[in-house]
């Protein structure tokens, strides 16, 4: 690609160039899964630009520049490196010290839309690693907040690898031939094609990042001791024990060799290559460790450590030290305070964890953060007899989260079921946009907890009610316990999906099947009268009854119970039930029994297949008829939620978002942030054809009858004091005004109740179903929408719901019918049915709102009156403030 270079004392080359935005500092990850640094340019990068340049090929030098130019002259290494960062911008990749990859930007003087020139060159040794459709984006991004419209490049019409990073970036590339050269232009926005083509790249870079970390070819422990009850005698001889099929390193100063296996003093020593280190020294050691690490080209950390975040500020700052010191080389990290990670493929065999007893081969994934927690947890796997295929203890999460491994599921074929236990969510939106697509193919069963434990009861219980209502937007399987989660996903794990919410029980009990059917029932299903076989039935006649109600085309999912008054062996009816299924092959519904005579916890009538692994078509048992309707009924709603056909998140007509944005910028000035008067929120919400009520603000009695007068009787006067406006007792409000002294005494009688002069004046609603519907930062999921009726009995109970934004159209109409109170929108015999659909619309106006404008951080409407023709704002409220870090809708980078 060619450039103009002029003179350094160009007025567009600053002598002394601003400082360089922080915002566009990223850690990402390459194609091949490894981490690299990409930052602007700054003037102290000559030498660097010099050396990365020096050392690229003559063909790639050709391909770039059109021609040898084996050295940047003073005046181009000026120009390349005194910036203004807005309408010349650049960009490097770096890994370790080094210069990998250069990209910028120069405004072009030409008419219409602003356009630039972009370029970009990658070192020859890190061509093919994705590194110049990673600078690409990060241009893009740049040039979008300067107002740029357009990219066009220049180049060489044998580059065809330019070329195709252009088209593959999702880009509508309009070309033209000027002999040898092709001239490329296309616009810059982030267009459905383009956020699909950044998700399909972040998704397979961070999945080949974790499996990177989940099948090394080497292992080095460092801290490895002989002594089983360290952490680091533990996870060594778990390696050893577990085969893994690589070299497996220890490193101790003081032995020669640990378990028998030669040790080395420091991971620099080992004469071969390490993929990963597990790291067990106490913390005060890690930046040794680290330094070792970062120069033996080591890709991955599991940091088995504790004393990092965990302990307060000091520990925290020494954590986030680590994680980008390991990223700026390359390396992904696991914990601090890990638990360890394990992959149960045969070709891997990697037990790098603390836990004492490992799973066996399975096809479930499962993620937790709590290291002690996580050792419980594969100790109940095992027990109960579920398979895994990969685990990952992520302790701190300071690097790999649970994102990065559902990304990683998503397309791993060893995997059917994914577990996570939550404490905490580190990129909220990014999670319910990665949960949302690989729920649609594979389950997710989540506890999420922790995350209350410092706030109020008020507080928690609205958090529970989040977490509900955004998990099952996402299609989450919700639980609230390890029990639970286990419970699911040996349904989900070992039997086919119910096509239905139909259910029979079949049992020898009459009384736990009536407790069968109740727990059911409560749980939403449909249920039959049980199958009572008698307390004295044989396990022919389980198979027989089995087999029948496996075979109804009235039955969707089959739950056995077997208690008999004394209890005999179980196994023979064990094997009727098993039998039972074999014999419909053709038939694909859920069998769950419960064997009352068994002590012991749940577990699995495992189908055996290769090496002894439990296989699809193994029977989930339960201890107690009433778990096992839980677990189904969760199951059920899951299956629901994937049976819909997805939603597309749809723009309401009548947008003017450019109008808002300039709005907001002129109202945020250098405040900082406030809340907004109530015209300036009447004004924003215009420009989304958001309708408040009409009203005028008025001063005194004559101001107020002259407003009526405009506005029309009827009127309503109101308090403008927040004190006033949410009174259940309507203090502050006179309804209904008809005539002018009406107005004058209301004004008169509000003034004197509330001291402040200043009143609306607002014409009156049709009368309707008072709704309120607000949106707010959520600690944990960022910008979230509420819904609910208005009233103080219904907000004491806390009937509310919630969902992430943005909304599809199906989310938006969910979210109306989800409160418990939601049926009186639908018509009572003293109400007609409101107009939902004007709720539902009101509702994807405001996630279009909220999408565009990231400084406004709080909204509520309150009330908003529905009724069999509309829906009325009756009064809006809105809060702006700094911009939040959203890394979810720009260019790539890990969080």
């Amino acid at each position: 690609m060619t450039e103009q270079i002029p003179v350094p004392d160009s007025p567009s080359t600053p002598a002394t160039p601003p400082p360089p935005p922080q915002h566009w500092f990223a850690d990402v990850l390459a194609s091949d899964g490894g981490v690299v640094r990409l930052r602007p340019v700054t003037p102290e990068d000559g030498d660097g630009l010099q050396e990365f340049h020096a050392a690229l090929s003559d063909r790639t030098r050709y391909l770039r520049y059109f021609g040898p130019y084996p050295r940047i002259s003073p005046k181009d290494l000026y120009r390349t490196t005194h910036l203004d960062y807005h309408d010349r911008v650049g960009l490097v990749v770096e890994l370790g010290e080094q210069i990998i990859a250069v990209g910028r930007y120069e405004l072009l003087e030409r008419t219409g839309p602003r356009a630039a020139e972009v370029a970009f060159v990658v070192a020859d040794g890190h061509q093919g690693r994705g590194l110049g459709s990673i600078l690409l984006e990060h241009l893009a991004g740049a040039a979008a907040e300067s107002k740029i419209e357009t990219f066009v490049a220049e180049v060489l019409a044998e580059n065809t690898v330019m070329v195709t990073v252009f088209r593959e970036a999702g880009y509508q590339v309009e070309r033209s031939r000027d002999g040898s050269v092709l001239h490329l232009e296309f616009a810059i926005d982030p267009t459905e094609a383009l956020v699909t083509v950044r998700d399909s790249r972040e998704r397979a870079s961070e999945a080949r990042s974790v499996g990177n970390l989940l099948a090394p070819g080497s292992v080095a422990v460092i801290g490895a001791t002989p002594a089983a009850g360290r952490v680091g005698g533990a996870v060594l001889a778990n390696l050893l024990s577990g085969v893994f099929q690589g070299p497996v390193y220890p490193v101790n100063p003081t032995r020669k060799s640990v378990r028998g296996v030669r040790a080395y003093a420091t991971v620099r020593e080992i004469p071969d290559e390490v993929d990963l280190a597990v790291v067990a020294v106490p913390a005060a050691a890690i930046d040794s460790v680290l330094d070792d690490c970062m120069a033996k080209g080591v890709k991955g950390l599991v940091v088995l450590t504790a004393g990092f975040g965990e302990t307060g500020a000091e520990g925290l700052a020494a954590e986030r030290d680590l994680v980008a010191a390991a990223r700026v080389h390359g390396m992904r990290v696991v914990g601090p305070s890990a638990l360890g990670i394990a992959n149960t493929d045969p070709a891997v065999s990697l037990n790098a964890t603390l836990a004492p007893v490992l799973p066996a081969r399975g096809r479930i994934g499962f993620f937790c953060q709590s290291g002690p927690l996580g050792a419980a947890i594969l100790g109940e796997a095992a027990a109960r007899n579920l398979g895994l295929s990969t685990f990952v203890s992520a302790g701190n999460r300071a690097d790999v989260s649970g994102n990065d491994l559902l990304q990683y599921w998503d397309t791993a074929p060893d995997t059917d079921v994914i577990l996570l236990y939550l404490e905490s969510f580190g990129n909220p939106r990014k999670f319910s946009r990665i949960a949302r697509r690989v729920a649609r193919t594979k389950p997710i069963v989540a506890v999420s907890s922790g995350r209350q434990a410092a706030r109020s009861q008020p507080a928690r219980d609205m958090d529970r009610s989040i977490v509900r209502d955004l998990f099952a937007q996402a299609g989450i399987v919700q639980v609230d316990s390890i029990s639970e989660l286990f419970d699911c996903a040996a349904l989900l794990g070992y039997q086919p999906l119910p096509g239905g919410s139909r259910l029979a029980v079949v049992s020898n009990s009459t009384a736990l099947s009536w407790l069968a059917l109740d727990a059911a029932r409560g749980e939403g299903l449909d249920v039959t009268d049980p199958v009572n076989l008698g307390p004295q039935a044989t396990p022919g006649e389980y198979l027989d009854a089995v087999v029948a109600a496996l075979r109804s085309p009235e039955i969707d999912s089959v739950i056995v119970v077997f208690a008999p008054p004394v209890p005999p062996p179980v196994a023979g009816f064990a094997d009727a039930i098993r039998a039972a299924a074999a014999a419909v092959p053709e038939v694909d519904k859920p069998i769950l029994t419960t064997f009352v005579a068994e002590q012991g916890i749940p577990h699995l009538l495992a189908v055996r297949g290769q090496g002894g692994m439990a296989v699809r078509g193994s029977i989930p048992s339960y201890p107690d008829p009433e778990r096992a309707a839980r677990a189904l009924a969760r199951v059920r709603r899951y299956a629901e939620w994937r049976d819909k056909p997805v939603s597309a998140v749809v723009r309401p007509d009548g947008i003017d978002a450019e109008r808002a944005k300039g709005l907001v910028a002129r109202w945020m000035g250098d405040s900082g942030g406030r809340w907004l008067t109530d015209l300036e929120a009447v004004e924003l919400l215009a420009c989304y054809g958001i309708q408040v009520v009409e009203f005028r603000e008025v001063r005194d009695a004559e101001q107020a009858v002259a407003a009526a007068e405009e506005l029309g009787y009827p009127v309503a006067a109101k308090a403008t004091g927040e004190m006033w406006r949410r009174r259940p007792d309507l203090t502050g409000v006179r309804l209904d005004l008809w005539r002018p002294e009406a107005v004058r005494q209301a004004y008169t009688d509000l003034v004197e109740a509330c001291g402040d002069p200043v009143l609306h004046i607002q014409k009156m609603a049709t009368k309707g179903v008072g709704c309120t519907l607000r949106v707010q930062d959520d600690p944990s999921f960022g910008s979230v929408i509420e819904f609910g009726l208005s009233g103080t009995i219904i907000e004491l109970l806390g009937d509310r719901a919630y969902r992430a934004l943005p909304l599809t159209s199906d989310e938006a109409a969910a979210l109306i019918d989800a409160p418990r109170a939601a049926p009186l929108l639908s018509g009572t015999p003293a109400s007609p049915r409101v107009d939902k659909a004007a709720l539902a619309e009101l509702a994807q106006r405001i996630s279009a709102l909220f999408d565009d404008i990231p400084e406004l951080r709080e909204l509520s409407f309150d009330p908003v009156l529905a009724s069999s023709t509309s829906a009325e704002i009756l009064y809006a409220r809105g809060r702006i403030g700094p911009e939040p870090s959203r890394f979810d809708v720009g260019p790539r980078r890990l969080a």
